[in-house]
């Protein structure tokens, strides 16, 4: 049976997680050279699979942050150093394949695909990281 205490955490931690992923995504836009959102608008799948990569990349770290976490701002410091490793994440990228924003701004799938695997990646190892 829910009782109005567990709705009410649900609520809150639903909340912050949306708010977190929405945070993620402006800042991550914001940090990249390229304009995802006006690339996907013009039908760059390059972008949209870096983009959804990167956010799922942070998702599962978020997910394993809520399942664990002691407090709400237990939850919102881990949220986070998920958030910093992402966005880290795409810089290496960045070091190591010269002119990777060029690429998937030019449609270059290979790339997209590059990125949304090392985001992932480090996303599935950043949650584990985080469930001790």
């Amino acid at each position: 049976m829910i009782s109005w205490d567990s709705l009410g955490n649900f609520l809150v931690y639903f909340g912050a997680a949306l708010l977190a992923e929405a945070i993620f995504i402006v800042l991550y836009m914001a940090v990249t050279p390229h304009r995802e959102f006006k690339l996907i608008k013009e039908g760059n799948v390059a972008a949209s699979i870096s983009l959804a990569g990167a956010v799922i990349g942070f998702t599962l770290p978020l997910a394993s942050v809520i399942i664990h976490s002691v407090s709400l701002i237990d939850m919102v410091i881990w949220s986070a150093v998920a958030l910093v490793v992402q966005i880290a994440v795409f810089a290496v990228a960045s070091l190591c394949l010269r002119g990777l924003s060029r690429k998937i701004e030019a449609g270059n799938g290979a790339a997209g695909v590059t990125v949304a695997a090392a985001s992932l990646a480090l996303g599935i190892v950043n949650a584990a990281s985080m469930s001790y």
